[in-house]
């Protein structure tokens, strides 16, 4: 029984794999897939995270594959509908980066409230801003989560310590069952006026592709602060760097973005006065989750070929 793994995965999880699979590991397929299409038919399994494009063309190739994990939750990249259709099973791994994701969140808010940024840039050359760069708390402040999945509920368990306001927006709930985590479901322009801050924890799809949008930072009469750990194309970019040098938000943090690496046309417009935080995918990779992730994956795939 053959298993490809074509990104990081926890050393301690992948030889407890080799106990019962020939494993290859090659992290240049991730972003090669040429080479991946020629090889894919020796294998019976596959571990990716989100960099490896799972699409049909690799599919096609992938006789004898039977099972895809995924060493992380969104599944964008991995074509679920050829493998649902071609009885290749899919497994995310839900849950085991929640926390890390979660605190992640808070962390950007409390550091853009405070303007750590600004301070950081004026501070090192040379400036002493201690009066002329304001700083706010995160107490009695109203987050606006678009989205109220695992994640999300774990962000308003969180905030809950800093005495902060919890509202989301999630179309597929009943709205009772905010009510477990005093949070209130709300529409989502209802979320755009009254957040301090807004927290993005929904899927990207067509309908979600390009929600927060110049259109849509018009609503935010708070001047909030922007927090993206979901998916990259949920924010439009530009739109994004317009709203925050017209004033109408006071703040980003994106972990994710519409092509990754970052490309360099974009951060160019990033000035360093910016209040902003800019992370490579990494707020649901801790050394803690990346253990959970990967002890999930490599005993789902044991289990699920009787290992």
């Amino acid at each position: 029984m053959k298993i490809l793994i074509t990104e990081f995965m926890d050393v301690e999880y992948v030889e407890l794999l080799k106990t019962n699979f020939e494993v290859t590991v090659d992290h240049d397929l991730s972003t090669n897939n040429t080479e991946l299409k020629k090889i894919i038919n020796s294998f019976d399994a596959l571990i990716v995270r989100n960099k490896t494009q799972v699409t049909k063309e690799v599919l096609d190739k992938a006789n004898n594959l039977k099972f895809v994990g995924r060493l992380g939750v969104g599944l964008d990249n991995i074509d679920t509908v050829y493998c649902k259709n071609h009885n290749i099973h899919v497994q995310p791994a839900t849950g085991m980066n929640a926390d890390s994701v979660a605190e992640y969140v808070i962390n950007a808010a409390l550091t853009l409230l405070k303007n750590i940024p600004l301070m950081h840039q004026e501070t090192l050359i040379g400036n002493w801003p201690r009066t002329s760069i304001s700083s706010r708390e995160l107490r009695g402040k109203t987050i606006g989560l678009l989205g109220f999945g695992l994640i999300a509920k774990k962000v308003s368990t969180l905030a809950k310590v800093f005495e902060a306001k919890i509202i989301a927006y999630d179309p597929y709930l009943d709205p009772s069952v905010g009510n477990q985590f005093d949070t209130k479901l709300i529409d989502i322009n209802d979320v755009f006026r009254m957040s301090d801050v807004i927290s993005i924890h929904l899927p990207l799809t067509e309908n979600t592709k390009n929600l927060l949008n110049y259109n849509t930072f018009k609503k935010m009469v708070k001047q909030p602060i922007i927090i993206n750990s979901s998916r990259g194309s949920i924010v439009n970019e530009q739109d994004l760097l317009r709203a925050y040098e017209e004033k109408l938000i006071s703040g980003f943090a994106l972990d994710v973005y519409n092509t990754e690496p970052v490309p360099k046309a974009f951060l160019e417009k990033v000035k360093k006065n910016t209040n902003c935080i800019l992370s490579p995918h990494v707020a649901g990779v801790t050394e803690e989750s990346n253990k959970r992730v990967s002890e999930f994956i490599a005993k789902t795939a044991k289990e699920f070929f009787n290992l």
